[in-house]
């Protein structure tokens, strides 16, 4: 059989991916932050596209009224000027008002500011942290350019908790000493403040800040030192067989545990609360809901006025004109796919909002199973199309704020032949862990019965996957006497 080239015409239906179509299913699925910095990053790069001023608007719709005219005209602004009667008059003039509280020395000129001003360390750009605190005490102590190192080499191979990472062989590695030298320095940097910083784990942690407070012949560090395993499960039973003390001396010294800080460092911790920011509002009017998008802090864009002037002038070569055509029609495209992705924003809530309108009007015991596919039939878009502008969005709502995936839950049967979705489940699991006896909690096996008796048949090992889900530790973690 021989090979050999040859050309044919053939007719094929196939989706292509454009450079276009795959700049819009981006933006489809990027939340609120990372779609404001793509639409910085496109101005940037794209000399067609510029963010409209807010004056901008005002300047280019003469007709407008302005801020002065939509007030109302019996409420007209103080200004300089009395109407009637011309500029107002010095005299008439408050001076306190504008004048600064000095010092009394005037050769230091300085203003004294108010009991309640914010301190100079409110504008510090980074807090802070567990190193910068560490670092300060060693100021204060007499040491030598090897320990000094020393010290600073273990303060450096810290975590996030406080615990340090590297062993007695890596400081002695490091710093070239014995290990002597090593484990006093070590204790040196396990003496400062906080208590229990630079243990190795948690058990080492808690005998630390028991030995600060001078409880090394207590109960509570002999369970620590000796029945960590037991005190984790809060078996106060058997660790009274084991000590040999009474279980209320047990539950005693467990409360003396509880009392101390097993993370030392996490007060110190220089991470940034991050606030979620929907991007979808529902609101409540007379008994209608309204959606509204939020596209506050979003640039508003649209095409440069000059660089379409200057297209229509002759004063360009070919090669000019053709690049600013090509920025033009990728400008035009941009902006056309950001309002597409907006439009479609809030044909998903809307389409939510017919199907879970029990779930907003009374709270998230009311949420109905749902799945993609009825919301993409709901509003004629694919699966895939919902799917991506589902995740990581989050809406507004009376009962709170909940990603739009939050909406979606399967479906389960209950004895009576009804449906009832999994979030509704998980939030029975969570109120009857709420309410039981935290001397005999509720295990996944009981849950399940009390489920059956309301009609939902919920097996165990599904109770168990959602009781992990919702963040509910296991039984024996949540016994207390």
């Amino acid at each position: 059989m021989g090979l050999e080239l040859r050309q044919q015409v053939k007719l094929v239906q196939k989706l292509v991916m454009t450079p276009q179509l795959r700049q819009a299913i981006k933006l489809l699925q990027l939340n609120r932050l990372e779609l404001t910095d793509a639409l910085r990053a496109e101005i940037e790069q794209n000399p067609l596209l510029e963010e409209v001023q807010p004056e901008a608007d005002l300047q280019s719709n003469p007709d407008a009224l302005s801020a002065t005219e939509a007030a109302d005209p019996l409420e007209a602004p103080v200004t300089g000027q009395v109407a009637g009667d011309g500029p107002a008059s010095l005299a008439e003039v408050d001076w306190n008002d504008y004048s600064n509280n000095f010092d009394n020395d005037l050769s230091f000129a300085r203003e004294t500011p108010p009991a309640d001003a914010p301190s100079q360390f409110d504008f510090i750009s980074k807090k802070p942290g567990i190193e910068s605190h560490l670092q300060w005490q060693l100021a204060h102590l007499d040491l030598d350019k090897q320990e000094l190192a020393i010290a600073y080499f273990i303060i450096g191979n810290l975590d996030g908790h406080g615990f340090m990472d590297a062993d007695i062989d890596d400081i002695c590695a490091y710093a070239d000493c014995t290990t002597e030298v090593a484990e006093q320095m070590l204790s040196l940097v396990q003496g400062l403040d906080p208590p229990g910083i630079a243990a190795r784990d948690i058990r080492e942690s808690l005998l630390l800040q028991l030995e600060r407070k001078g409880l090394t012949d207590s109960l509570a560090y002999e369970i620590v030192r000796d029945h960590m395993n037991l005190l984790e499960m809060r078996n106060f039973g058997l660790l009274a067989r084991k000590t040999g003390a009474p279980v209320r001396h047990v539950v005693t010294a467990v409360g003396v545990i509880a009392d101390l800080t097993p993370y030392p460092a996490n007060e110190f911790t220089n991470e940034q609360t991050c606030y979620i920011v929907p991007d979808v509002y529902v609101f409540k009017l007379d008994n209608e809901f309204i959606i509204r998008l939020n596209d506050e802090g979003l640039p508003n864009l649209r095409l440069s006025e000059e660089y379409l002037a200057l297209l229509k002038t002759k004063k360009l070569n070919s090669e000019s004109r053709g690049y600013i055509r090509e920025k033009r029609r990728s400008a035009q495209w941009f902006i056309n796919s950001i309002q597409q992705r907006q439009r479609t924003i809030y044909k998903v809530m809307e389409s939510l909002l017919k199907f879970q309108r029990d779930f907003f009007e009374y709270g998230p015991g009311h949420l109905k199973p749902l799945i993609l596919r009825e919301v993409a039939e709901d509003i004629s878009m694919h699966e895939s199309t919902i799917s991506r502008v589902t995740s990581n969005k989050y809406a507004h709502t009376p009962q709170g704020i909940y990603e739009l995936k939050y909406f979606f839950s399967t479906a389960l049967t209950t004895i009576d032949g009804d449906v009832v979705s999994a979030e509704n489940i998980k939030n029975r699991i969570r109120q009857l862990v709420e309410h039981e006896n935290p001397a005999k909690p509720l295990s996944d096996n009981t849950i399940s019965e009390l489920l059956v008796k309301e009609n939902i048949k919920v097996a165990r090992r599904t109770v168990a996957k959602y009781r992990e889900q919702i963040g509910i530790l296991p039984v024996k973690f949540r016994r207390k006497k």
